[in-house]
Formats: C-alpha cells, sequence, structure tokens
C-alpha cells in the first residue's frame, strides 16, 4: 500500500472537537477545516541498551565515577525530543495546506511499531480566523481544548506552539538505597529515588523553558506532567538493579496580543431598585418631567 494522500482543502471538514468545543471556537471568531495528523517513527533505541548509570565501588560501598544518568541518555532525550518535532511539524504542515491558522487540542502520543522503533503521533483540528485573511507564515499548535484556547484568545493572549520539556535520568541503587527501601524499613524517605526524580523533572522544566524561548513566547501554560518509572537488571553487576525515571512536560507557549483582551459588547444598563421608599420617591421627583 502506498503512503496515505495527505489531507487537501474540500467543502466538508472533519475535526476531533466535541460539540462545546466547536461551540466554543466559533465564539471566539474561528472555524475548524479539518483534523490533521503528523507521525514520525524513530529508532531512538532504549534506555535498558544504556550502560550502567553508577554501579557499586569495591570501598566504601558509593557508585563508581560514571556519566550522571541525565548525560548518560542524552542522546535519547534527543532523538525523542526530535521525533516529537517531525510528528507537530508534518501535522502543521498540513493545517498550512488546508488554509488553517493553527491547530488546537493536540494530542501527542507515543507506542511501540510493529517493525521495531518508536511510532510519535501528533493529532488535533485545524482551525481559521472567521473574517480575515491568515497572516501567520506558520501555523500555532496548542493542546488547548476548544473552550480553554476560547477563553486565552478572550483574555487577550494566542498560542504561539506546543512546548515540549523531556529528561530522563537513570540511579544504579547503592548500599543505602537498597537498605532504605526494604519493607520492613519503616516509613521513610528514600532519598535516591527522590534526588532522581527531581533531577530528572529539573531537566524537563529546563528544556521546557528553553523551549519557549525558542517559539518566542513570554509563558506557557502546563497541560499535562507525565512521569514514567521503571526498573532494570543491571548491565554492568550481576543481580543489581538500576531505576530509569523520564519526566515529561507538554504545554502551549503563549504571547500577549492585548493587555486588556477582548471587551465583549456593552449591553443594556443595569436597573437598580432602592428598598428605602424615601430615596425612591426622590428618585421619581427628580425624573418626573419639569410641567
Amino acid at each position: 500500500m502506498g503512503a496515505q494522500p495527505p489531507a487537501r482543502a474540500t467543502a466538508t471538514w472533519g475535526s476531533a472537537l466535541s460539540s462545546a468545543e466547536f461551540a466554543a471556537i466559533r465564539g471566539a471568531g474561528f472555524e475548524p477545516v479539518g483534523q490533521v495528523l503528523g507521525a514520525a517513527v524513530y529508532s531512538a533505541g532504549s534506555a535498558s541498551s544504556a550502560s550502567c548509570p553508577g554501579a557499586w565501588g569495591s570501598g566504601n560501598g558509593g557508585p563508581t565515577a560514571r556519566l550522571p544518568g541525565r548525560e548518560l541518555f542524552g542522546p535519547l532525550v534527543q532523538a525523542m525530543y526530535q521525533a516529537r518535532e517531525a510528528a507537530i511539524d508534518r501535522m502543521a504542515a498540513e493545517c498550512a495546506r488546508l488554509g488553517g491558522d493553527g491547530v488546537v487540542g493536540v494530542r501527542l502520543s507515543r507506542g511501540s511499531f510493529a517493525l521495531g522503533g518508536l511510532e510519535f503521533t501528533a493529532i488535533g483540528t485545524a482551525v481559521r480566523a472567521t473574517g480575515a485573511p491568515c497572516e501567520r507564515r506558520v501555523p500555532f499548535t496548542s493542546d488547548l481544548s476548544g473552550q480553554d484556547f476560547a477563553k486565552l484568545m478572550m483574555a487577550g493572549w494566542v498560542p504561539a506552539g506546543l512546548a515540549l520539556g523531556i529528561g530522563i535520568g537513570g540511579r544504579h541503587d547503592d548500599r543505602t538505597t537498597s537498605r532504605q527501601a526494604r519493607r520492613w524499613s519503616g516509613n521513610a524517605e528514600i532519598a535516591g529515588w527522590t534526588g532522581l526524580v527531581s533531577q530528572s523533572r529539573h531537566d524537563a522544566r529546563r528544556q521546557l523553558e528553553d523551549d519557549v524561548r525558542r517559539l518566542g513566547a513570554e509563558g506557557v501554560v502546563i497541560a499535562r506532567m507525565q512521569l514514567r518509572v521503571r526498573e532494570r537488571d543491571c548491565p554492568d553487576a550481576v543481580g543489581r538493579r538500576d531505576h530509569i525515571v523520564e519526566a515529561t512536560l507538554i504545554g502551549t507557549a503563549i504571547v500577549r496580543f492585548s493587555r486588556t483582551g477582548q471587551r465583549q459588547s456593552a449591553g443594556p444598563a443595569l436597573a437598580v431598585m432602592s428598598l428605602d421608599p424615601q430615596r425612591r420617591q426622590a428618585a421619581r421627583n427628580r425624573d418626573a418631567p419639569v410641567q
């Protein structure tokens, strides 16, 4: 079978929007033009193929001098980041071919590919501003729902693009960690695992901030914070265990286009009636026509 033909502009359109999202987007001055998809299959490898982030030493029981987990898995982090970016860029290219200004409700997913490697997909709904020509060369991307997208626009902000942050760290369980993790050790913090999780989240946040700056945005609205934790047999020490933590942050980078936001149209003035009979009589006398 050949490759699936790219989306093209037609008289009909599809979307992944609910009826409430559709109504919210229309209320913000946009209309859907079609569902768009981007995919990329990468031979990104696996954390299980990397060396041990630190095995037990022979003297004091501490880890030997090895690369920290954050550096050990650096190439894997870069490959996963590039794969997601490729999927997002292809989705945005489909949006441009449909004449859309951007993509809302983006959902990113990752899974194993049947022939090997990892498949990264990005799917969303392309939208176009009604009554105005598109002035953006590159469509924006956003994982905000239709309702949240409309609220953002009404508040004077516009999406600049999806921002990603990925951090992967690994730690070999030393004697202290193994002792703290035993069931009969009582209620106590496992300091090694706390440090591993904290460092992985820190690396993901730092990459997310770099992505926001790359997009030229002022800030980011975080939609998802994922943490995957697993253990493996240490490749360098028989009978020992390593722990791998993968932290992922996904959000929409935003830019302000109005300091006050879009003002709602002014409705009729609200009439307020005083409960004081003297004030009501004074108001009637004041409004009475002059004879």
